[in-house]
């Protein structure tokens, strides 16, 4: 069987990691080989700069030196990670892609998304998904959503520099998202996040189904 690429793109608290295991599960439950993996992390450069951005000791980065980093570790991470699972035959599940940058440094940070959708090509070497999930919510429900898993009971999620930016801010990562997802279509499906887990998830499997 030739391997599949899902992304799952969305704002903070929008529910991605929850469903990428939810997939993989029944992915697996059908005999499929699965690679669940994310961005920035995924790889020891990524996580590396994960905990940069998680450091509130961390000097703050300029918008393209943020954007650069971003393409580092995905370019490391393509490499690395994903082109050897998919030549595997592996269908590899990852939360976040190429579309975060362009919402979040593109349109969030204001730094066009010409330049930002370049640098994805380069940083990807052409890769596409060929399906990517788009957990649509309105900024104010994800941030409130995120407030809860960082400081709700037995809560390990740690706040990073991107996620604590303004509304304002968020509500233009949204606005990128829903113009990527406007434009192409055929690659991606958006799904209202708001609903019930089990809705989410039964939309998006039969999304996924569709397309293996």
């Amino acid at each position: 069987m030739s391997g599949v690429f899902i992304t799952l793109e969305g704002g903070e608290g929008s529910g991605k990691s929850t469903l990428a295991k939810e997939l993989a599960r029944r992915l697996e439950e059908i005999g499929r080989k699965v690679l669940l993996t994310e961005e920035p992390g995924g790889t020891l450069l990524g996580e590396q700069f994960w905990r940069y951005l998680r450091d509130p000791h961390s000097p703050p980065l300029s918008p393209m030196a943020e954007l650069l980093w971003f393409e580092a570790a995905r370019a490391q991470h393509v490499e690395t990670v994903v082109r050897p699972a998919l030549g595997e035959g592996a269908v590899v599940i990852c939360d976040r892609f190429a579309d975060s940058s362009v919402a979040y440094q593109g349109f969030g940070r204001e730094l066009g998304r010409e330049v930002v959708e370049r640098l994805n090509a380069i940083a990807t070497a052409g890769l596409q998904p060929d399906l990517t999930l788009l957990l649509d919510l309105p900024p104010e429900a994800g941030l409130s959503r995120a407030q809860f898993l960082e400081h709700g009971a037995g809560a390990t999620k740690l706040r990073d520099v991107i996620g604590a930016e303004t509304l304002a801010f968020h509500q233009r990562v949204r606005v990128g998202f829903l113009q990527i997802a406007k434009d192409e279509p055929e690659r991606i499906v958006t799904i209202d996040a708001s609903k019930a887990i089990d809705e989410v998830s039964e939309e998006s499997w039969r999304a996924v189904e569709s397309r293996l």
